[in-house]
């Protein structure tokens, strides 16, 4: 990927698309590359932060251990996702683990030069800000779903936020298919894999998904949302 690719990634994303064309090459010239393999982890809750991330290719899990060891899965990134960027403002560690579900090549603005374009551009903090609050909607409407939605509905919440991604929450996407097993969405709902077979018929009945072999395409997002609601 070369830099004109990169550069798309930061033009078209909604968090930095108004930064000036000349901080966007800046941050990309301090830019290090970085390639996971599959399995391979990122960084552990408690790590100290070392950048800002933007995956280019490939898959991140993001994830906690509970007391009894089992995996929380809280979502998975794709390509042209930012991540990692809570660290960068309250400097503590980092809040999940992460690792790579696949091959992945991601981009890493480091944490200094990520600071730097900060002190020297105050006026900048807006566009950080607005990814911030992004997250925190995000995270409300996850605590809302657990107390306040049935299986189905929750199943139905993070479908939604597969399609559209963290990074664009409460958007309406292009893209209506995303690639992820039926192991996994259990593991993001804490129920069993017969459990969210069963839901998934359910809604490929009522023509709202269509379900393929680690694939599902959503056929009436107005209808999915309505299993959202609180």
């Amino acid at each position: 990927m070369d830099n004109s690719e990169i550069e798309y990634l930061f033009k078209h994303n909604n968090w930095l698309d108004q930064l000036p064309l000349h901080v966007i090459q800046g941050l990309i010239a301090v830019s290090k590359l970085k390639v996971l393999n599959k399995g391979q982890i990122l960084h552990a809750k408690g790590d100290s932060a070392d950048g800002i991330y933007c995956i280019l290719k490939g898959k991140i899990r993001v994830s906690n251990v509970n007391s009894q060891g089992k995996e929380m899965v809280l979502t998975w990134l794709e390509n042209g996702t930012w991540f990692g960027e809570i660290s960068m403002f309250d400097d503590l560690p980092r809040t999940h683990d992460a690792h790579a579900d696949e091959k992945s090549h991601l981009l890493m603005v480091p944490k200094l030069a990520f600071q730097k374009l900060l002190q020297d551009n105050p006026h900048f903090y807006p566009f950080f800000m607005r990814m911030l609050c992004q997250r925190i909607r995000v995270t409300f409407n996850l605590i809302d779903e657990t107390g306040g939605l049935s299986l189905l509905g929750q199943l139905a919440r993070r479908i939604i936020l597969l399609a559209n991604g963290l990074h664009n929450a409460g958007q309406h996407q292009k893209t209506k298919q995303i690639g992820i097993s039926q192991e996994s969405l259990a593991h993001m709902i804490n129920s069993s894999r017969q459990t969210v077979n069963k839901l998934l018929n359910q809604l490929g009945q009522k023509n709202i998904i269509k379900v393929d072999y680690g694939m599902i395409e959503i056929i009436d997002m107005q209808e999915l949302e309505a299993l959202c609601e609180i």
